[in-house]
C-alpha cells in the first residue's frame, strides 16, 4: 500500500473499530499513551492496555495485559505505541491471533515498512506515523473547537458516539 492515507481510508476504519489493544500503554498520565487511551474510552472504544510490567493492574480503570494473546475478547485493532524497532515483533504476535485483527496502527514517528508488508499480506489495514486521537478529532470536527484548521468542513449535523462530548466520524 502506498501508506498516504485519505480521510475515508482513516474515517473507515475509525468507524468500524470497537476494540483497540494497546501495546505500549502507561500507567503513567503525563504519557502520551496514557491520554491517547483516555481520550479513546471517552469516545467509547473497549481499549485494552497491553503492557508486560504492569499486567494485571488497572489503567484508567481498564485492566492491563502482558501480551495481545491474553486479552479475552477480540481485537479489532492494534493500537503501536512502541518504537518502530519493536512493530515486527508486534506484527508476529497479531498474526498469531485467532481471529486476526482488521487493523495495525503506528503511532507518531512509527514506521515499519517489512513489518507493514508482512500485516497487509494477511489482510489487515495498516497506519503508520498517525495517531488516532488526532485523525478522530481532525474527522469529527472536535480539533476545530480549539481553533486548528482540520481541512474537513461540514454543514450536516454532527453524528453523536456514545461518550462525553464524542461526535462520530464524518465519512466522505
Amino acid at each position: 500500500m502506498n501508506h498516504a492515507y485519505d480521510n475515508a481510508y482513516i474515517a473507515g476504519i475509525l468507524n468500524s473499530v470497537k476494540t483497540i489493544a494497546m501495546v505500549g500503554a502507561s500507567a503513567n498520565d503525563v504519557r502520551p499513551s496514557y491520554f491517547v487511551l483516555k481520550y479513546l474510552l471517552g469516545k467509547g472504544f473497549s481499549v485494552f492496555p497491553i503492557n508486560p510490567g504492569q499486567a494485571g493492574k488497572e489503567i484508567l480503570g481498564r485492566m492491563t495485559y502482558a501480551r495481545l494473546a491474553d486479552v479475552p475478547e477480540p481485537i479489532n485493532m492494534v493500537d503501536v505505541f512502541r518504537g518502530s524497532a519493536a512493530v515486527p515483533g508486534v506484527v508476529d504476535e497479531v498474526l498469531r491471533l485467532d481471529p486476526l485483527p482488521n487493523v495495525i496502527w503506528m503511532q507518531l514517528g512509527v514506521r515499519h515498512d517489512e513489518a507493514a508488508a508482512r500485516a497487509e499480506a494477511a489482510g489487515i489495514k495498516v497506519v503508520m506515523n498517525r495517531c488516532p486521537k488526532i485523525e478522530y478529532g481532525k474527522l469529527s470536527g472536535e480539533i476545530g473547537w480549539t481553533g486548528v484548521n482540520s481541512g474537513v468542513l461540514s454543514s450536516k449535523k454532527p453524528l453523536m458516539r456514545p461518550g462525553f462530548q464524542s461526535f462520530g466520524v464524518r465519512r466522505k
